[in-house]
């Protein structure tokens, strides 16, 4: 079965025709399905179709990739200092612009579970540094010894 350019059907044809007619044409005859009882040929710029098979490619894979935001932990500590505060800081800032969410924990060793406040003040400066990009979708929850939060980037 034979194709045409602008997807009209020219009937059975052999194999010799159908290359005779794409020669004629300028273009190509292109295997569409590969069933010996049925093959289907098509008279077709191969380039051309290579191209946008490999654009749709790129496209969904494009497309795949903005689905799979994933989340970012970072681990901070009751007491943080306040020079790696701010490098985790920003390094979540970069990762929410890109639309990633941001899990921010804090595990609690020993006697700081005493004072679990702490590590919520420390959660909570976190958040209200991010504000401007980022929103809270869970508030600080103690979990066993790990409290967390979680951030999502502003539409």
């Amino acid at each position: 079965m034979v194709i045409g350019p602008n997807g009209e059907q020219m009937g059975v044809k052999k194999l010799q025709d159908a290359l005779t007619l794409a020669n004629y044409a300028g273009l190509d005859l292109v295997l569409m399905n590969s069933n010996p009882e049925n093959a289907v040929g098509k008279i077709m710029d191969y380039n051309k179709y290579r191209y946008e098979k490999n654009k749709k490619q790129k496209e969904a894979l494009k497309k795949q990739r903005e689905n799979n935001k994933s989340i970012k932990e970072y681990q901070l500590s009751t007491t943080i200092d306040i020079g790696d505060f701010n490098t985790r800081k920003k390094n979540a800032l970069e990762y929410l612009v890109k639309g990633h969410k941001i899990k921010a924990t804090i595990r609690f060793k020993g006697r700081q579970m005493a004072r679990t406040e702490l590590g919520k003040e420390v959660l909570l400066r976190f958040a209200s540094e991010l504000s401007d990009v980022a929103d809270i979708e869970s508030t600080p929850s103690l979990e066993g010894k790990t409290m967390t939060m979680l951030l999502v980037p502003k539409k």
